[in-house]
């Protein structure tokens, strides 16, 4: 009886040791999967978020390429306008062909409502204060007809594509002349 009683008391006392463990177990397994859920939920959240950035990237990016696709072609067709422009100039001066010199200006009005469907506007840099961000300054001139850093003549007109520049205009800007320059010295110094 002793062995049994033995035998008896290890068995509840091995009952007694697992209840209080299953207990404990479960107590940490609710708070666990509260937390596994919490965590879930964000993970899921963060994820429908990040795709619904990405439809936003996708979709400005399709609507980018769209918008400048013809991009390539377009820079092509500058060097046409360009010639059609410099036969208008040079048949101006040279008034021989005017029925040529009209099928001209005809195909250079053409050529511009092509660039205007296609949302190409050309700079307007004559008289402009020079900006490096539109105009390429291919040299400089002495000049007191017109302020410093101002674009006395385009040399080769530049193009907009929907607001980004595709073709920046090719200019000559104004520099004061050392005469003048030396005169304002004299006068600030005084």
């Amino acid at each position: 009886m002793v062995k049994k009683n033995k035998k008896d008391s290890d068995k509840t006392r091995g009952k007694e040791k697992e209840a209080p463990e299953k207990k404990e177990r479960k107590e940490p397994g609710i708070h666990e999967l509260k937390a596994l859920l919490e965590a879930e939920k964000d993970r899921t959240l963060r994820l429908s978020a990040e795709f619904e950035n990405y439809k936003k990237r996708s979709g400005k990016e399709t609507r980018d390429f769209k918008k400048f696709a013809n991009e390539t072609l377009l820079k092509q067709l500058f060097s046409v306008v360009d010639n059609l422009e410099r036969a208008i100039d040079t048949s101006v001066e040279n008034a021989e062909n005017k029925s040529l010199l009209e099928g001209v200006k005809m195909t250079h009005k053409e050529m511009m409502k092509i660039f205007e469907a296609f949302s190409v506007k050309p700079l307007k840099a004559e008289g402009e204060l020079f900006d490096p961000n539109f105009h390429q300054a291919v040299t400089q001139e002495e000049t007191d007809s017109y302020p410093d850093n101002t674009v006395i003549k385009e040399l080769q007109k530049g193009y907009l594509l929907h607001d980004r520049l595709v073709r920046p205009s090719m200019v000559i800007v104004s520099k004061k002349s050392e005469k003048k320059a030396k005169e304002e010295k004299k006068e600030n110094t005084n």
